[in-house]
């Protein structure tokens, strides 16, 4: 309780259960004390509910643009990916099989236009397929930072490929799991979760600290994919005409976005210099990147003819008029390599330049005037300044990559055979025949290798890049 005594004097009493306590307070200049009593809240109006709900309405329609066109259509393509679409009286059918369609892909009478034709490997099949496995060791190496764990997952890896993959050494191992158990092949990848989870066990107390299991998880799955893609590429690749579309889109994807990559970051380094016309270039390499994918596509179709097309009397005179690209596999999706590169080269041209530009200028002048060479000055200054960006539009570039059917529909229409046909216009295929359970099928395994390696991508590749752990 708060008590005036005399003027300039305030006595302060504080009750307890030991008994009153009195203190006094001199007061040498003015105090003012403010007592407020509690009082029933004002009534909510119609505008201050309005204020509350703003947050949802303005937000409601971007939900409601995403749930109509990307959730839904994932659940709609997923129902029909385990079932079995066909015209009926009246309208149509719907039949559930489970994973029936994507059983015939891997497995059945699809496989070979999936996945391809198996052949004796070479000798070049055999390098490639070696380098891809080191290449594969040093990541599970950088990833768990633990190069003891890095061998028993690379083993772990490839056991669990060579068992899964159709041209696998060790299929045989799956062909009697599937007779135990009556055809169940959903028991096959259980299997590979409970191994993988049982190989984390034993290994964990190898590495200080130890992986987590979910980690551990996904880089054994990543692993897994990437080598069962290496089988396949080492089964098929020999003679370059029995690949399915599963393994040519990993050859447009990997092959076209290398060769984007280093044009567009050398056109950067060369923009970036102070050359004569250089914002003249900079608008002319960024011009294919208006263009629409389809024109790009017929422009290409009309330059590669080598009968009547523009560029016919200089392959005439090259001796290469009578060369019929169309009807040679490698020569095909070359053709279509090149179009899609000149398409997207300005896109990674551009971005680059900027990142380029924004290094810092310092640094690349103090290495100039310590007679540092170009080479020095691009790996110790530039390329670590740019490498954020370079890795960050790299994912981007391959997510988008894994898409194209522009080009292989309007150039080749997939041939010849469909030796250039992408899984994108795989699935087109099927759908244009009205087979919709096996082109959500076919668009269900091109979402499932792309998320597999953007994600691999994304923690091996560009989180590294930004100084982050992998």
């Amino acid at each position: 309780m708060l008590q005036s005594v005399t003027p300039g004097l305030l006595r302060f009493t504080r009750k307890d259960a030991h008994g009153s306590h009195e203190s006094y307070l001199k007061v040498t200049g003015s105090i003012s004390v403010s007592i407020s009593s509690t009082s029933a809240p004002p009534r909510a109006t119609l505008t201050d509910w309005l204020d509350r709900q703003a947050g949802a309405v303005f937000l409601m329609p971007a939900v409601i643009a995403i749930l109509l066109f990307s959730i839904f259509p994932l659940l709609v393509s997923a129902w029909l990916a385990v079932s079995r679409f066909k015209l009926a009286a009246g309208g149509y059918a719907v039949d559930f099989i489970g994973g029936l369609s994507f059983k015939k892909m891997l497995y059945g009478s699809q496989q070979a236009h999936l996945i391809g034709t198996m052949n004796a490997p070479g000798p070049g099949s055999w390098l490639i397929f070696a380098t891809l496995l080191v290449l594969l060791f040093f990541g599970f190496k950088r990833a768990t930072r633990a190069p003891v764990l890095a061998l028993p997952m690379l083993l772990g890896a490839l056991a669990t490929a060579a068992v899964l993959c159709p041209f696998g050494p060790l299929v045989t191992v799956l062909d009697a799991l599937l007779e135990v158990t009556g055809g169940f092949w959903q028991a096959a990848p259980m299997l590979a979760v409970a191994f993988f989870a049982a190989l984390w066990a034993l290994t964990r107390r190898l590495a200080a600290p130890p992986p987590g299991l979910y980690g551990f998880l996904g880089l054994m799955l990543a692993g897994t994919v990437y080598c069962i893609c290496a089988f396949i590429f080492l089964a098929t690749a020999s003679d370059g005409i029995r690949l399915g579309s599963l393994t040519t889109t990993l050859i447009y994807v990997i092959g076209g976005v290398s060769v984007q990559f280093a044009i567009g970051l050398g056109l950067a380094l060369i923009c970036a210099q102070q050359i004569r016309g250089r914002n003249f270039f900079r608008v002319v390499f960024f011009i294919p990147l208006m263009v629409t994918p389809i024109g790009i596509a017929y422009a290409f179709r009309m330059m590669a003819d080598t009968n009547v097309g523009p560029f016919a009397p200089l392959f005439n005179y090259l001796g290469l008029g009578a060369v019929p690209w169309a009807t040679n596999p490698w020569a095909a999706r070359l053709v279509i390599t090149l179009g899609e590169s000149w398409q997207w080269i300005p896109f990674i041209f551009i971005v680059l330049l900027a990142a380029v530009e924004g290094q810092p200028r310092d640094q690349v002048e103090a290495a100039e005037l310590d007679g540092a060479s170009s080479f020095a000055i691009f790996r110790d200054i530039t390329w670590p300044s740019i490498a954020p960006v370079a890795a960050t539009i790299t994912l981007i570039r391959l997510i988008e990559a894994f898409k194209i059917v522009d080009l292989p529909n309007v150039l080749t229409s997939g041939g010849p055979g469909f030796a250039t046909e992408s899984l994108t216009l795989h699935a087109f295929g099927e759908w244009r025949a009205l087979n919709l359970g096996q082109s959500a099928a076919v668009a269900y395994t091109l979402l499932f290798i792309s998320t597999i390696t953007a994600v691999s991508f994304f923690n091996f590749v560009v989180r590294p890049a930004r100084g982050e752990e992998a």
